[in-house]
């Protein structure tokens, strides 16, 4: 296939998320995918106010959103014995013009698969191909190589986006020597339950320690008749032992009895962790992992963006959030630049080195920080946060993070459009 297209490499959420912007301003796009049959994978993502104003730029309505999610009402980190250390408002409860989103993963992902396809059909999607390495061409397009499962293939076009995952084999390609992945110590084992939704009905509760905690929200209203919401939840375990890493898979099934153990006695009178991690039908374990940044996401015309680009700890909920936002702002620049290796230069410039500090700062436990911040304090044991950590310190922290990764309320709520309505790209 030789076309003029911008070839998107990968069609997971920023791939798609790209494809339905660039549709969007009238750059035609073919989304390549090594999965052959795309179906509703993951638990439970975050999608901060930045990425939810974005999706609604693109026609995603509020009960579009609701059908894979429910709008956030708080953000809470909850000490080991079960005293609040830090709480605030989300989304439209703290006064953004836009919600904040928990969502299941997997219909997400599949709401924004359908929508592309609907708008711009089967052809623009091929399923069941891997790139795995490009060429720029004298005339400047660019050839990528495809292994499709029964042999070596390839397509040229006019722009290439590497939108494959933190296995990138385009980022490979453009970095031969990056490090390989960053492991810390942190071990995830990750699941659904049906429960009944805590403090506020829709709150995003971190509980315990720096070293070993439960991250747990609702990613469903609740049943009318039952009260019971899909809740998603992680458990978290940081090893000081480096070979823990050898007994590790990636997003591997796992029994729960595997790991439950760290967790047995965690019981409240508002919450019972050892019950909400058996009422799983499935646990999944992955090691916490990211890449050292890289000094850029561009190769004249191909570029890197969502986890190809910055892979992060989840530590800050918005590694699906900054995938949206690469997509937009590389329209932005299509609309300034023309669909040309300028436009990439300048999406490399605006985003590569502020999102590389959000990577390391996510490393850094993100707004899980102050779990850090407590423990180098008081060892993690308190009675009254505010003789450990002031109000003020607490809320200056979380405003530090939110302004690093563009979602600070004030910020975002005074900001223009990314993409102007109805705006497209000159095809001159």
């Amino acid at each position: 296939m030789t076309d003029d297209y911008v070839i998107i490499a990968g069609g997971g959420i920023g791939g798609f998320a790209t494809a339905l912007t660039l549709h969007q301003i009238g750059v035609s796009c073919v989304v390549l995918e090594q999965v052959s049959d795309l179906r509703p994978l993951g638990v439970g993502i975050n999608l901060q106010p930045n990425a939810v104003r974005e999706l609604m730029d693109l026609g995603f309505t509020a009960a579009d959103m609701d059908s894979f999610g429910v709008p956030a009402r708080e953000w809470a980190l909850v000490g080991r014995r079960g005293q609040d250390i830090h709480a605030e408002p989300r989304g439209t409860d703290a006064g953004y013009r836009w919600p904040q989103y928990a969502a299941h993963r997997g219909r997400f992902h599949m709401a924004l698969y359908q929508r592309f396809r609907g708008l711009a059909g089967d052809s623009r999607i091929r399923l069941g191909v891997r790139a795995t390495g490009y060429r720029v061409n004298g005339d400047r397009s660019v050839t990528v190589s495809l292994d499709t499962g029964d042999g070596p293939d390839q397509v040229t076009g006019r722009l290439l986006i590497g939108a494959d995952g933190i296995h990138s084999a385009i980022r490979a390609q453009m970095h031969p020597d990056q490090p390989p992945i960053h492991w810390g110590g942190a071990i995830l084992w990750r699941g659904t339950s049906l429960a009944r939704p805590i403090r506020t009905g829709s709150s995003f509760v971190g509980l315990g320690d720096h070293r070993h905690r439960m991250v747990i929200y609702p990613i469903s209203p609740p049943d009318p008749e039952t009260g019971l919401a899909l809740i998603n939840w992680i458990a978290e375990v940081t090893y000081d032992d480096p070979a823990a890493h050898d007994r590790t898979g990636w997003y591997r099934p796992v029994e729960i009895d595997d790991f439950i153990h760290h967790f047995a006695d965690w019981t409240y009178d508002w919450l019972d962790v050892p019950a909400l991690i058996r009422g799983a039908d499935a646990a999944y374990e992955t090691p916490m992992i990211d890449r050292d940044p890289v000094p850029t996401w561009v190769d004249g015309p191909v570029a890197l963006m969502g986890d190809a680009a910055h892979p992060m700890y989840p530590t800050g909920s918005n590694g699906a959030s900054q995938a949206i936002i690469d997509a937009r702002v590389l329209g932005a620049k299509f609309l300034a630049h023309g669909v040309t290796a300028q436009a990439l230069a300048a999406y490399d410039a605006q985003l590569c080195g502020p999102v590389s500090e959000v990577v390391l700062r996510n490393r850094g436990a993100g707004p899980f920080g102050l779990l850090n911040m407590v423990n180098d304090r008081c060892g993690g044991e308190f009675d009254n946060i505010e003789d450990v950590v002031s109000t003020n310190e607490r809320a200056d922290f979380m405003a530090e993070y939110k302004a690093a990764a563009g979602f600070a309320r004030d910020t975002l709520n005074g900001a223009l459009p990314t993409i102007a309505p109805g705006a497209r790209v000159n095809p001159g």
